[in-house]
């Protein structure tokens, strides 16, 4: 039997990544949220609720349990991260953090896992108020990897795609080309990566129960152009999209990067894990998508 806590799994991957587990019978389940969002699992898990942002409640919460494996969704910052090498010490035996490809600045090239590394990136303290995204992330992994006592792998997820996707990046773009609306796109060249929302699940799941420890990419193979996107898009909706380089805010794209950002995923294929093809599956969400808006 194995014990397994996942700090945040109640939308999107997350909750795929627990519907994941809970297929599993020789997993033992507990789910720790604040609370707040219903779930469907019933008494198939344990839940136990507490603000994680908060040590004193995560350490009353979690209590001595020993854990095979932590899954962390939710570390935002270094702060967070240290809290957490302190109270699994010494009852955690594998701990999964959920990063970001935002450690990376968009490059030209693609993203190998030592571009950024965080076993030589100077620590800091400060919460979630005090960084951007992306460099909470970058010190939350750099915590983890120096502090940790407890073997951890930090997952770079790109932006990740699916039906269930609350954040509707996606939706933005096929909105605007249903309305002939303009959207701002400062380098429709750029190329970038995406995973969807079921794969990441599967990678997490995955990667639970392997060896790899240190940061790991992990995305679709292929990447598309901005351009190739909207493109999609177009050819599914029917018409034509207006683009600019710069627009109000509202209207500028979620995935409206300067150059390119996308990964090599070499390290985990090299592991044993095979990803998705995006060029399989991006036409297919965005059809779907589409038709979402008909029915």
């Amino acid at each position: 039997m194995k014990k397994i806590l996942v700090l945040g799994g109640t939308r999107f991957f997350g909750k795929r990544l627990v519907e994941r587990l809970l297929e599993n019978v020789d997993n033992e389940v507990t789910m720790l949220t604040r609370g707040h969002a219903p779930d469907l699992w019933g008494d198939r898990l344990r839940r136990v609720h507490a603000d994680r942002t908060h040590p004193e409640m995560l350490a009353s919460a979690v209590g001595d349990q020993v854990w095979d494996i932590v899954y962390d969704n939710i570390c935002y910052s270094p702060d967070e991260a240290a809290a957490a090498c302190r109270i699994f010490k010494d009852t955690a035996k594998r701990y999964i953090l959920t990063s970001s490809l935002s450690v990376y600045d968009p490059r030209p090239e693609i993203l190998t896992e030592d571009r950024f590394d965080p076993a030589v990136y100077p620590p800091q303290a400060g919460g979630r108020e005090d960084f951007s995204y992306p460099e909470g992330k970058r010190l939350a992994e750099a915590v983890f990897i120096q502090q940790a006592a407890f073997p951890v792998a930090a997952v770079r997820f790109p932006i990740v795609l699916g039906k269930d996707d609350y954040t509707k990046r996606l939706h933005f773009h096929i909105e605007h080309v249903r309305r002939v609306e303009t959207m701002g796109i400062p380098n429709p060249e750029a190329r970038i990566s995406f995973i969807r929302s079921d794969e990441a699940a599967d990678f997490l799941l995955w990667l639970g129960c392997s060896n790899v420890t240190g940061p790991v990419n992990a995305c679709s193979q292929g990447s598309v152009t901005i351009r190739d996107l909207i493109s999609i898009i177009e050819a599914e909706v029917g018409k034509k999209a207006i683009i600019r380089e710069q627009t109000a805010d509202e209207h500028m794209s979620p995935f409206g990067i300067p150059q390119s950002w996308h990964m090599d995923t070499a390290k985990a294929a090299a592991a044993g894990f095979s990803f998705l093809t995006l060029a399989d599956w991006l036409p297919e969400l965005v059809s779907s998508l589409n038709r979402s808006y008909d029915s």
